[in-house]
């Protein structure tokens, strides 16, 4: 039986965005997205979302191609509250009132990143998206994640991937990839798993939340997972 969980943070990467397309935002798939938002926030969790920004520019990417790696990560942060502002529109569309926080101020865009005042929001049934990741360059939004959990007192961080969950080995190449129903933290980081980065894993590790990795690509599978019924791996504790 799967823990249940109250408050929770979910991770969606840039590329989750970008549906069938190579490249952006897809109206359609971000649409997808928010109903199933609304379908858990009606089920009475709460929720907070933080977004990658591979879709439109990642910084590690911009620095083999000779950016300067803070400047690179600067561009990716900001490409993150494009998405975020995309999926607030798309919220609010089906009536999810939502709220904008960037760790880099844009007083005319978005609301800056203040924990407190992200509590309350949340604690009024509102959806808060955390944007531009940690505000700091060399922390991915995994990393950022990982942070706004903590800071937020999350039970679990969901990251929306496009697997069902983790395995020993990529499972779109090696067609005999076994898939854990649950792994610990320590195992994910000795065996490079590939779930989040190391400093991730080791923050979710060091404050004891439970990383639920499930395929949102799949159509109403972030309502089932949770419920405790759809497929994905958890990563906790050893031996829980």
């Amino acid at each position: 039986m799967r823990p249940s969980f109250n408050r929770i943070l979910l991770k969606l990467s840039g590329e989750a965005l970008m549906g069938e397309g190579q490249f952006g935002i897809d109206p359609q798939t971000v649409a997808r997205l928010a109903e199933e938002i609304k379908a858990a926030k009606e089920a009475g969790f709460q929720l907070c979302l933080v977004i990658g920004g591979g879709n439109i520019f990642r910084g590690l990417a911009g620095a083999a191609k000779g950016f300067d790696r803070a400047t690179g990560d600067y561009m990716g942060m900001l490409a993150t509250v494009m998405n975020a502002l995309a999926m607030q529109n798309a919220l609010e569309k089906v009536g999810v009132d939502t709220r904008v926080q960037s760790a880099i101020p844009m007083a005319t865009v978005s609301e800056p990143y203040i924990r407190r005042r992200a509590m309350r929001h949340m604690e009024k049934g509102r959806v808060v998206i955390f944007a531009a990741g940690t505000g700091n360059p060399y922390f991915t939004t995994d990393t950022a994640a990982a942070l706004r959990a903590a800071e937020m007192g999350c039970d679990a961080l969901f990251k929306g991937t496009s697997v069902d969950g983790v395995y020993d080995a990529d499972p779109k190449k090696v067609a005999m990839a076994k898939r854990y129903d649950t792994v610990g933290y320590n195992q994910v980081l000795a065996d490079d798993l590939k779930v989040m980065d190391a400093s991730a894993i080791a923050l979710c590790r060091d404050n004891n939340i439970p990383i639920v990795v499930f395929n949102v690509r799949e159509q109403g599978n972030f309502a089932r997972v949770l419920s405790g019924e759809g497929v994905a791996t958890i990563v906790g504790a050893e031996g829980e």
